[in-house]
């Protein structure tokens, strides 16, 4: 088959839209010959078992899945009985980005919480966490926190343990939503357990596909008295792999060294330079109308713009607004972006801003 895209095309739409890292592409190769027992039987999933065990400590369980929906759908669905619900951000992936799927798929009440960072606090946490034992109300029994945010943010170590004690002092369990947990890892420049398993989180889902998988994620058990039924509900919900050696190759190649930290500092770091370049041009007045709306912590940069600046800009380089209605967009930066996009769609966007 030919290529069919025109490869020179980058945008800062998404960190999905990048290809496949030649490393996990080559870890694909090397698990392709000869047969495997299929639906994780595998040499490939039993190592990857002792690879996150190195990363977050002896008697985790990883679960390969297909994609971050149904990570977070199966992984929820494992931590709560029918009546449950979960506390989490109304910015939340789970509330806003994945069609309705918690409630629909794993039968799971969502309880939103307005913040302006896209963080909880054990004070936000308690403006739904109430209400046990009211037959009346589904009952609040996960926090469900993202790491990095949907807005770019980080938590660190210490909000991460504040909001897991005040969650078990209630009788919750803590799940963390992980699609970037990596690029959270780069920026905190500490290893994966210290701002989740040694603050208390429960179960996790660990993202590979936005830091150069083709597609792998896992949900993660941090406490297996948090999580059961994992093995049926992966089933149930349509994530079990028959030939789950090849996401598991994907994120052996990205946990066995430290390509999911290489990958994720320089997607970070590209979002940095992004972000400095930009206000470099509104202090020289080369950029023009252009507001930060969040800081940049991870690999995203939230900003307004002037109107019509967007579609013209788009024109040139993909990306989403955010916030429509206030001119908000989202500018993602990923593992293969290069200096010179950056460089460029800047340069675009001091054009358009001064015409």
């Amino acid at each position: 088959m030919s290529t069919l895209h025109d490869t020179a095309v980058r945008g800062f739409a998404s960190d999905n839209y990048s290809g496949v890292h030649p490393e996990i592409l080559a870890a694909i190769g090397a698990a392709n010959d000869g047969h495997q027992i299929a639906y994780g039987e595998d040499a490939y999933t039993a190592r990857l078992q002792e690879v996150f065990a190195q990363h977050f400590g002896e008697g985790v369980q990883a679960f390969p899945v297909f994609n971050g929906t149904g990570a977070n759908v199966t992984g929820l669905q494992s931590m709560l009985p029918r009546w449950g619900a979960v506390v989490a951000a109304y910015t939340a992936h789970i509330n806003v980005d994945e069609g309705g799927a918690p409630e629909r798929v794993a039968g799971i009440k969502i309880l939103n919480v307005p913040t302006d960072d896209g963080k909880l606090t054990p004070e936000l946490i308690d403006r739904e966490a109430w209400g046990w034992g009211d037959e009346h109300r589904a009952q609040p029994l996960v926090v469900s926190i993202t790491q990095s945010t949907e807005l770019g943010t980080l938590y660190t170590p210490d909000e991460i343990r504040a909001i897991a004690d005040h969650a078990h002092g209630l009788g919750m369990r803590v799940h963390l939503d992980g699609a970037r947990i990596s690029n959270a890892a780069a920026a905190l420049d500490l290893p994966l357990r210290a701002f989740t398993r040694d603050v208390g989180v429960d179960v996790l889902s660990f993202g590979g596909t936005k830091n150069g998988a083709l597609g792998a994620e896992a949900v993660v058990v941090l406490e297996p008295a948090a999580s059961e039924g994992l093995i049926f509900l992966r089933k149930l919900n349509m994530q079990l792999s028959s030939k789950m050696r090849f996401v598991s190759a994907q994120l052996i190649a990205l946990l066995e060294g430290d390509l999911y930290l290489r990958n994720a500092r320089h997607s970070n770091a590209m979002a940095a330079r992004l972000r400095a370049e930009v206000e470099a041009g509104i202090a020289d007045g080369s950029i023009r109308g252009v507001a930060f709306t969040q800081p940049t912590q991870s690999n995203g940069v939230f900003a307004t713009l002037p109107d019509g600046v967007a579609d013209a800009l788009r024109e040139s380089f993909r990306f989403y607004d955010w916030d429509a209605a206030r001119n908000e967009v989202r500018w993602m930066c990923s593992f293969d972006t290069h200096a010179d996009d950056v460089d460029a769609f800047v340069a675009e966007l001091s054009r358009l801003t001064t015409a």
